[in-house]
């Protein structure tokens, strides 16, 4: 058992039988009264974000979380499959466990997995990546009423909002996290 002084970001800690790992955390020690530790946990599952308050000086059961490179090679009909870039081992991930980092996922791709016990949790992905857009419509120039942007599929099958100019072909800049068009790449 671990104190509320361990706690950093990115432990990952085990709360009545679930693994939550800690996106924010401020020690605060207020002119009365004891001190506490304010975080902000997401559930390494669920994807679910809560505040959560200790008391300083509280027992907390950090868990140990092995962060390792894989490389993903393909998807098959009962999941995705990567490569662990030390040993050549493969692994397949249930849809579950990859979520939505399969819409931005290509061959020989470099991820980071977190694993507990062996156990994949999630995957980490580079915070942005270069997809090419398989199709959209031609962009009218007069046409503002979406505030210039026009829905694009992109080679992982991805759908998503770009600006008018962006052509069938060009190949662009994806925000991982949100899903959201940062640029052409050049």
């Amino acid at each position: 058992m671990a104190s509320t002084a361990d706690i950093k970001n990115g432990v990952v800690l085990n709360i009545d039988g679930q693994l939550w790992s800690v996106i924010e955390f401020q020690h605060v020690k207020p002119g009365k009264g004891g001190a506490f530790v304010r975080t902000k946990l997401k559930n390494v599952v669920t994807g679910k974000v809560v505040d959560r308050t200790y008391n300083a000086g509280a027992k907390v059961d950090i868990e140990n979380v092995d962060r390792r490179d894989f490389t993903y090679l393909y998807a098959d009909g009962d999941g995705f499959v990567f490569m662990d870039t030390t040993d050549y081992d493969q692994i397949t991930l249930s849809d579950v466990v990859v979520g939505e980092a399969k819409n931005f996922l290509l061959e020989n791709q470099q991820v980071t997995i977190a694993l507990n016990n062996g156990n994949p949790l999630y995957i980490d992905l580079p915070a942005s990546v270069i997809l090419e857009v398989t199709y959209t419509e031609p962009g009218l120039q007069g046409d503002r009423s979406s505030a210039g942007t026009k829905p694009a599929t992109v080679e992982t099958g991805y759908e998503m909002q770009v600006p008018l100019f962006v052509e069938t072909g060009t190949k662009i800049k994806v925000d991982t996290r949100s899903g959201d068009y940062l640029g052409r790449e050049k």
